[in-house]
């Protein structure tokens, strides 16, 4: 039987990398998923690629409609057990480069769109649930030119924190995962100095890949971590530990 057998989870940003990959794994070990995405060709391409008891829903985090036709769809499910607050987009920009428009993309989607996430989760989501939230090594190390990335990722260590609190008279737990540098599409693009300057600043000498985050979410999302909660796990191969 699988660590996540009959559960329901929805997972925002579902359609590539951490979120593609731990979609795929929570179906492995049982679950139902629901599965979000911006563009709906992609959604399609997941939800086939994952091949079973998947849903996707096409919409954007920060639009908070579109987090209520995702619930919409949950609700005719009739339960929900876990949410991974997986969606985000990382932008970079030094002090001097920052705009208006830089600072309210990443809040609008890491951080308003997590927080409308879960709340909206909240009247489905049974006593005892799992609420992950991707955040960053980011959001503890002081790397040039992550500022708003890396303040926007601590505000989701800071919720975490709160919602322990806020929650724990229904025993729901509520948790951070904070990868390090990840072989994920997010990365295209890169010239190759700048992905061996990443890699150098890693003890273990290289980058993550998308199933070992999704293994850290299912550690939480699962009864494996039931004694658990107000944490932020790092699985970042030593990059914001020595």
């Amino acid at each position: 039987m699988g660590k996540l057998q009959g559960k329901v989870a929805v997972i925002t940003g579902g359609t590539t990398g951490i979120g593609f990959a731990a979609a795929k794994l929570f179906v492995e070990e049982g679950a139902y998923v629901f599965i979000t995405g911006r563009r709906q060709r992609e959604l399609e391409a997941a939800v086939k690629a994952i091949g079973s008891n998947v849903t996707g829903v096409q919409g954007d985090v920060a639009i908070l409609a579109d987090l209520d036709r995702l619930y919409a769809a949950v609700k005719a499910k009739g339960k929900l057990d876990i949410v991974f607050a997986n969606a985000g987009i990382a932008e970079f920009a030094s002090l001097d480069r920052i705009t208006e428009e830089h600072f309210d993309r990443l809040f609008e989607i890491n951080v308003k769109g997590a927080l409308f996430t879960v709340q909206k989760a909240l009247p489905l989501l049974n006593d005892g649930g799992s609420i992950i939230l991707n955040g960053s090594v980011a959001g503890v190390k002081g790397t040039p030119a992550f500022g708003v990335y890396g303040a926007t990722k601590a505000a989701l260590r800071s919720f975490a924190r709160t919602w322990t609190s806020d929650l724990k008279d229904r025993h729901i737990r509520a948790n951070v995962v904070s990868p390090g540098p990840t072989d994920t599409p997010a990365l295209d693009g890169l010239a190759a100095e700048v992905l061996a300057r990443i890699v150098s600043t890693i003890p273990m000498g290289r980058m993550g890949e998308s199933d070992e985050i999704a293994k850290a979410a299912l550690f939480l999302a699962s009864d494996d971590s039931s004694f658990v909660t107000g944490i932020d796990l790092f699985v970042d191969g030593g990059r914001a530990q020595v």
